[in-house]
C-alpha cells in the first residue's frame, strides 16, 4: 500500500516503514507523532482512489527522526566589467520522518 501526500508545497510517494527528508514542520519535536491529512492518492496495488482534492478521511502518520539542515549551498552573483561580485551561502532546515502508518 502506498499513498501520495502533499507537504510544505511538495508532492511525496510514501510506504509503511520509508522515510523521507520534507522542509521544516515547525511544530514537530523529535520522536513525536505527525499526522499529514493532505493524502492526493491511495493505492493498495488492486484499488486506486484518488482525492478531488484529497481523499477524505484517509491520513498518513510519522514519526520525526530529526530536525536538521541540508549541507550549504552557495549562491554567487557577477555582472561583468561593473566590479558588482556578491557571494551568499543557505542552509535549508528539514525534517527527517518515518512513515508509521496509513490510515484510510
Amino acid at each position: 500500500m502506498y499513498a501520495i501526500i502533499k507537504t510544505c508545497g511538495k508532492q511525496y510517494k510514501v510506504e509503511k516503514g520509508s522515510n523521507l527528508v520534507v522542509d521544516k514542520i515547525n511544530e514537530a519535536q523529535k520522536n513525536q507523532e505527525v499526522i499529514l491529512k493532505e493524502v492526493l492518492l491511495l493505492s493498495d496495488g488492486q484499488k486506486t482512489v484518488i482525492g478531488k482534492p484529497i481523499v477524505e478521511g484517509a491520513s498518513v502518520t510519522a514519526r520525526v527522526i530529526s530536525q536538521k539542515r541540508a549541507p550549504k549551498i552557495l549562491v554567487f552573483k557577477k555582472k561583468p566589467k561593473k566590479g558588482y561580485k556578491k557571494l551568499q551561502g543557505h542552509r535549508q532546515y528539514l525534517t527527517e520522518l518515518e512513515v508509521t502508518g496509513i490510515n484510510v
